[in-house]
């Protein structure tokens, strides 16, 4: 994922809609310069807000094409509003993301959605398609480890 841009997560991301842990360890520095275990890393906890910034960003980016009805960086809760795809236009999303912790970790992210379409009688509750929940988790940890290594060759 780390050769897809902000625009190509977008598209990914819409498509599937429409349509591995975060372990790390910081290298420890000698007086030197030199690094006892090979080169210096971003530290997996870094919080100016109250979650991990790594991760909040990265939530963020994923659904950047979807309007956004409320954010709580110190609770770490993302809630967009409805998004209706223009290649789908019956039917219409609604994602909420919560970052658990400080560090960033596979465990610490949880996205939950809500799917509706369109009827005769208005909107109705639909089910989320399989894996649609897994792939949003997997996007938002794997962008937000692409930030983290930027972090440190940037």
């Amino acid at each position: 994922m780390g050769a897809v841009g902000l625009g190509g997560r977008a598209i990914l991301v819409a498509a599937m809609l429409a349509g591995a842990s975060g372990c790390a360890h910081r290298a420890t520095a000698h007086k030197d310069g030199k690094h006892a275990r090979g080169p210096m890393i971003a530290p997996a906890r870094l919080a100016t807000i109250g979650v991990n910034a790594y991760l909040w960003q990265a939530s963020l980016d994923t659904i950047a094409f979807m309007p956004v009805a409320s954010v709580d960086s110190n609770g770490g809760v993302i809630v967009t509003d409805w998004y209706v795809s223009p290649a789908t236009p019956n039917e219409r999303i609604k994602v909420t993301i919560a970052i658990l912790d400080t560090v960033l970790r596979a465990d610490a992210v949880r996205v939950s959605a809500n799917r509706q379409q369109l009827g005769a009688s208005g909107w109705v509750e639909a089910p989320v398609r399989a894996g649609t929940v897994q792939k949003l988790e997997e996007t938002i940890l794997g962008h937000a480890r692409d930030l983290r290594r930027a972090s440190i060759s940037g």
